[in-house]
């Protein structure tokens, strides 16, 4: 069992994705965390994002191990290493590095301590597109930017970084265009995909959505 979960930077799709893992006792990959480690890699080595050669060495090195762990690492959050992640996902070359990888989790769920998992929710950006088409149950969050970018900000402020709103937004609206508009695997919602807009919607909202859709497919 496959869920892929896709939409814009800060809409929810982490939140949603963990707690549905949880709910279902699936196993749970963030694929923007790929991305944002090969990105902190390429910062820590003072690499330039648009490096080719440099990006696909750092994602061909990452391991299972490391990139579980990483999902959880504060610095792989930050604004600038967001900034680098949307550099590098247009990479062709990148993008076939850790799309095998996804896909491997995706059709062979494990735990973080190694252990089968009956199923997958993978969230990010091309999911429910290309990394896996085939999911059965596909959604798409979004929200306006206005709304994501004071998430975002108070997220950020919580991890103890400074961060100022104006900057937040022009971020996410730079990010929005460049996933939107890329030739390679663009940022869109799947024609079978529900599409939930968050805006004026709680967690608690968002997760009962989810749960009305895949309750009405007959999985759950």
């Amino acid at each position: 069992m496959i869920i892929a979960i896709d939409g814009f930077s800060a809409a929810g799709k982490g939140t949603l994705a963990q707690r549905l893992a949880d709910y279902l006792n699936y196993a749970y990959l963030d694929t923007g965390a790929l991305y944002r480690t090969v990105g902190l890699k390429l910062y820590e080595n003072k690499q330039n994002p648009t490096d080719i050669k440099a990006a696909q060495k750092a994602a061909f090195e990452l391991k299972e191990e490391e990139i579980l762990s990483l999902q959880t690492n504060p610095a792989i959050r930050t604004e600038e290493i967001g900034t680098y992640a949307s550099k590098i996902a247009p990479i062709p070359e990148i993008r076939q590095a850790l799309l095998e990888f996804q896909r491997k989790f995706a059709f062979h769920p494990r735990f973080k301590d190694g252990t089968p998992a009956p199923g997958a929710v993978l969230d990010g950006r091309d999911i429910g597109t290309v990394v896996c088409p085939e999911a059965k149950i596909k959604l798409f969050l979004k929200a306006r930017s206005e709304v994501r970018a004071t998430r975002r900000l108070k997220d950020l402020q919580l991890r103890g970084f400074y961060a100022i709103y104006d900057t937040v937004l022009s971020d996410i609206n730079k990010r929005d265009e460049s996933d939107s508009q890329r030739g390679l695997s663009p940022l869109k919602p799947a024609p079978d995909a529900l599409v939930i807009d968050t805006s004026e919607m709680t967690q608690d909202d968002v997760f009962a959505a989810a749960i009305d859709f895949i309750k009405g497919k007959g999985f759950i």
